[in-house]
């Protein structure tokens, strides 16, 4: 067979491999003012997963997606559908107990079961293919942590086998394998279920972005283009909340990074999911793309806007698949964006202590399979004022003292270090020393801090780099060609646009403060 992919180097452009599928529909945009019984903000698993259960329910739903439906973090996971969370279960049992420890496991296995289940009820052709769960050790410090973990399985009744290898060239200390696992392709299977959706009547709007809420008689979700949407109950599943309340949220979670190449290799893949201990993390699954047998290589996680050089995270995966996977060729290049909570448990419920009829989900640690799957259920239990024995575990307004207070210090003075490491940088480079397809992150125009873009066409792209969330400046991610925010995680494309949350407005062309956001009447501060 010819090889279609090209050897010598990386794909040009980042491209998930999921958003390829062209089967999911086209919605239009939200141009009037609507009055349904829930809205749902957030076109990923979450929301599609909510909405799915919510008009199974016979409930009027609408569904506002700020860009195409599963464009986002959905659409460029690596699709593991898994209790195994990485190291997590020793942890949480120091931390929360062994009660809610043992919850998480269940609820996400709850998860795997509920894909499972509707898989196999609507007859979803997704590539849904069970798996065993192998996570391993490369040092003996983290053979250590692998055996704390083991005897953590134990403890919650989880089967778990602790093993001295696994089935690739990498030397390991040792292994633990979680069975009955399973991976899918994401897209196929929601894509499915978007189709179940708007059968039973359920509305869908794409280039839709909600900004804020008031909260009146009814709840009313308001758009940037100042359509509303009225409903007893507004959900928000826009993996950073597009609405915080009064839940400082942005300072209680941050956002991490973490990238991926599908890989043809020489080698006879031998099943299972994979995952190091160690740090630079290392994932691998298989996949089928045109009909070929490849490998998903993940890792390299950072914390967003804080890495000087994106690209070369890809090229460590490279290099890592050629040492130990027989690599030959790249077709996919693509990254992720995360969000992680002080205690590691994402955040699902009311959004405040009061506010019962605007409910979030959000942080799901990389694992938005099964804890954003879990995540729909709980949200729609509540909506439908049905029993959820998990509503406290992840119970939003929640403070665990062990882990919370230290990462909540941590977290914050890492976003003050940034704000400030960015207000003291200077340069002096000039717009005519950029080379094409080439970005400076500091300039100074006018006295102004600005970054530039040049384009392959040499054009140039000037925006004010203070990010339009709380005024910290971001940086250039030359792998995805977007300005990040090293504080809260908001992204932008080169011209400026909002890729990602929790910024509402795009980069300004103008010299942009941090009291232009908190004193607009469309913030959802």
């Amino acid at each position: 067979m010819v090889n279609k992919y090209r050897q010598d180097k990386l794909p040009e452009s980042s491209n998930s491999y999921w958003t390829n599928y062209d089967e999911l529909p086209i919605f239009p945009k939200l141009n009037t003012d609507i009055h349904v019984d829930a809205v749902i903000v957030g076109g990923g698993i979450t929301g599609i997963t909510t909405a799915y259960l919510l008009t199974n329910a016979g409930l009027k739903v609408a569904l506002l997606e700020s860009d195409r439906l599963l464009n986002g973090t959905t659409g460029h996971t690596t699709a593991k559908i898994t209790a195994q969370h990485d190291l997590i279960y020793d942890e949480l049992i120091r931390n929360i107990g062994i009660d809610r420890a043992g919850m998480y496991y269940e609820s996400n296995m709850e998860a795997l079961n509920f894909i499972k289940k509707t898989i196999e009820l609507h007859e979803i052709d997704c590539d849904f293919s069970p798996q065993d769960a192998w996570l391993y050790a490369t040092t003996e410090k983290y053979q250590e942590k692998i055996e704390k973990e083991a005897i953590a399985y134990e403890k919650l009744n989880i089967k778990g086998s602790l093993v001295d290898s696994i089935p690739f060239g990498i030397e390991v200390k040792n292994a633990l394998i979680m069975s009955n696992q399973a991976q899918f392709h994401p897209v196929k299977y929601l894509t499915a279920l978007v189709k179940q959706i708007i059968s039973k009547g359920a509305q869908i709007f794409e280039q839709t972005t909600a900004v804020d809420v008031k909260t009146r008689i009814q709840p009313t979700v308001y758009t940037s283009e100042k359509f509303s949407v009225t409903a007893d109950y507004i959900l928000a599943c826009s993996h950073f909340p597009f609405y915080e309340g009064i839940g400082l949220y942005s300072a209680r979670m941050h956002a991490e990074r973490s990238y991926i190449i599908a890989a043809k290799s020489n080698i006879k893949y031998p099943g299972g999911m994979y995952l190091s201990a160690d740090e630079p993390k290392r994932s691998l699954r298989s996949v089928t793309i045109n009909d070929e047998e490849m490998i998903l290589i993940g890792g390299e996680s950072h914390k967003t806007g804080q890495s000087e050089d994106t690209l070369k995270h890809y090229e460590a995966l490279e290099v890592f698949g050629k040492h130990h996977l027989g690599l030959e060729a790249i077709s996919h290049r693509w990254s992720a964006q995360d969000l992680i909570t002080i205690d590691k448990v994402p955040y699902v419920g009311k959004i405040t202590q009061g506010q019962d009829r605007i409910l979030i989900a959000t942080s799901y640690r990389k694992w938005g399979m099964t804890n954003g799957t879990h995540a729909a259920i709980l949200l729609s239990d509540l909506v439908l004022k049905r029993k959820n024995n998990y509503q406290d575990l992840y119970r939003p307004s929640r403070f665990y003292p062990i882990p919370s207070i230290k990462n909540l210090i941590v977290q914050n003075a890492n976003v003050v270090e940034q704000l400030i490491k960015g207000k003291l940088q200077l340069s002096h480079i000039t717009t005519e020393s950029i080379a094409n397809d080439e970005a400076v992150a500091i300039l100074t125009i006018d006295g102004e801090r600005k970054g530039a873009y040049k384009d392959k066409e040499g054009k140039i792209h000037i925006v004010d780099t203070t990010c339009t969330h709380i005024g910290c400046e971001v940086d250039w991610n030359s792998g995805e060609r977007s300005w990040d925010c090293p504080c809260h995680g908001s992204r932008f494309s080169y011209t400026g646009e909002v890729l990602e949350g929790p910024a509402e407005k795009p980069l300004q062309k103008y010299d942009y403060k941090m009291i232009d956001n908190l004193t607009s009447d469309d913030s959802g501060y």
